[in-house]
């Protein structure tokens, strides 16, 4: 019996060494989504290290570099994403709920939401938290009341928060309340100077009762879109001066005089004009309340982030909205595109974190009310039949949150050739993470890690996620 107990232990030891590669280096998991959707977010064998680094591999990480510290990615909790996930059976929303914001093996753990303060295109209807009889001015705010978010809204980020404490909210607004505008109306306009105390009033107010309704409000922009008038659903315009008044006379003052730690952040829009935060953020008055620039996807290019970065080092950038839509039905190119933009060159342009655009939304790309007839949420839920699809853009977050944690830092990263993109981050329980998305070629990609060659297989197309585990890192 005893030789018998010694022959299985030597079994078990071999067994247990035969998945190690023969270096002794730790190997990396790998988890892949293809082009052709035959994987998503699929676990790969264990990628071991073949021997040293030579110095010609594809990518490589140095995690004695580090850059920006990330919170998360994530997507906007709309009146239209809240309202289709409360119509579901409270069981199976509270299992969808666990999976877009939990972790663990099948969790997304999703750590960054946006909330809109009043309505947007995908609300039933216009509406924002102060709105009188007539449009009647109310600079004292009698009439303020969230109401509106407390039906859907507020209740599924109090399910979201129960699920992932970590998770950050955001907030912006659309339109200021009609009788604040040069409309008189929640479509187009502008903010009459005159309402800027009882405009910055209303948004302090929005934070407090957001929070004594137990959504701790992190950050919030003044506009979304400030240079986009919408003639369909609310906006207004707010010019880089206007913005920079309201920010630094009026919004910073008063939140710090209450003691609200909510960061401002400035721009809200696309990477075709950087130059207007960076005019705003040039203004002496206002750099003290801004935290940082939210940035949009829909014109120009990501790069955009970085010289706003360099003129401005100590703020942050944050890409706060992006959506996939039928107008860009193609699985493979969204996949690309989305990892390429919002993750990768996201991430590797100083961003701390990505949001996309509605969480959830029905099979008919709604509830809506004007704007996008055809966007497309993280989820499509049918509330009659209770029937979940994943979209692609579940896959392109997933990449990223299942694996990038809160506090994690983006690292240094070498990427040679045009057949690869690469982000990498070390997590503070010492895993390092590299989010890789192959254009184009064929063969394998070789990785540079800790002096060891790695060789992943990576079809054209594909995105992988690859993490070595290891000790926990130094602050």
């Amino acid at each position: 019996m005893k030789r018998l107990a010694a022959i299985l232990a030597a079994m078990l030891l071999i067994a247990g060494c035969s998945t190690l590669p023969s270096s002794g280096a730790a190997p990396a998991e790998m988890w892949l989504t293809t082009a052709d959707q035959a994987q998503k977010l699929a676990p790969q064998p264990l990628v071991g290290a073949n021997g040293p680094a030579v110095g010609d591999e594809a990518i490589t990480i140095d995690t004695g570099r580090r850059f920006q510290t990330m919170h998360g990615f994530g997507a906007a909790m709309t009146d239209a994403s809240a309202e289709v996930l409360s119509r579901l059976p409270n069981d199976q929303r509270r299992a969808v709920m666990a999976e877009l914001f939990g972790r663990g093996t099948h969790g997304l753990g999703l750590s960054f939401m946006r909330l809109t303060i009043g309505a947007s295109d995908f609300s039933t209807h216009d509406y924002t938290y102060d709105d009188t009889s007539g449009n009647v001015p109310d600079p004292e705010l009698r009439r303020f009341s969230i109401a509106p978010a407390r039906t859907y809204v507020l209740p599924r980020v109090r399910e979201a928060l129960a699920i992932n404490p970590q998770l950050k909210v955001m907030i912006s607004p659309w339109s200021a309340p009609a009788w604040m505008k040069t409309t008189r109306s929640l479509i187009t306009g502008q903010l009459v100077p005159e309402y800027y105390p009882a405009f910055a009033d209303y948004l302090a107010r929005t934070v407090q009762a957001f929070g004594a309704d137990g959504v701790p409000v992190a950050m919030l922009t003044i506009q979304n879109e400030p240079n986009f008038e919408p003639d369909s659903y609310p906006g207004e315009r707010v010019d880089p001066a206007a913005r920079a008044a309201i920010i630094g006379r009026h919004v910073g003052p008063l939140f710090r005089s209450r003691g609200l730690k909510t960061q401002i952040l400035d721009w809200d829009h696309n990477w075709d004009h950087p130059e207007m935060p960076l005019a705003v953020l040039s203004d002496p008055a206002v750099g003290e309340f801004i935290s940082g620039v939210a940035w949009h996807c829909y014109a120009g290019d990501v790069a955009a982030q970085s010289p706003v970065h360099d003129a401005f080092p100590a703020k942050d950038a944050w890409v706060t909205e992006c959506s996939g839509g039928e107008w860009s039905p193609r699985y493979a190119e969204v996949l690309g595109w989305m990892t390429s933009k919002l993750i990768i060159g996201a991430a590797n342009n100083w961003s701390r974190g990505t949001l996309l655009w509605n969480l959830a939304l029905d099979p008919s790309h709604g509830p809506h009310t004007g704007g996008c007839s055809d966007c497309r949420g993280v989820v499509t839920v049918d509330p009659t039949s209770g029937a979940i699809t994943r979209n692609v853009e579940y896959y392109v977050l997933g990449h990223a949150s299942r694996f990038v944690f809160p506090g994690a830092w983006r690292v240094g990263t070498v990427v040679r050739g045009g057949d690869v993109e690469a982000a990498t981050f070390l997590n503070r329980d010492g895993s390092r993470i590299a989010i890789v998305y192959r254009k184009s070629g064929s063969g394998p990609v070789t990785i540079a890690m800790d002096g060891k060659r790695y060789t992943a297989t990576m079809p054209e197309g594909s995105v992988a996620t690859l993490r070595w585990r290891g000790q926990r890192a130094s602050q």
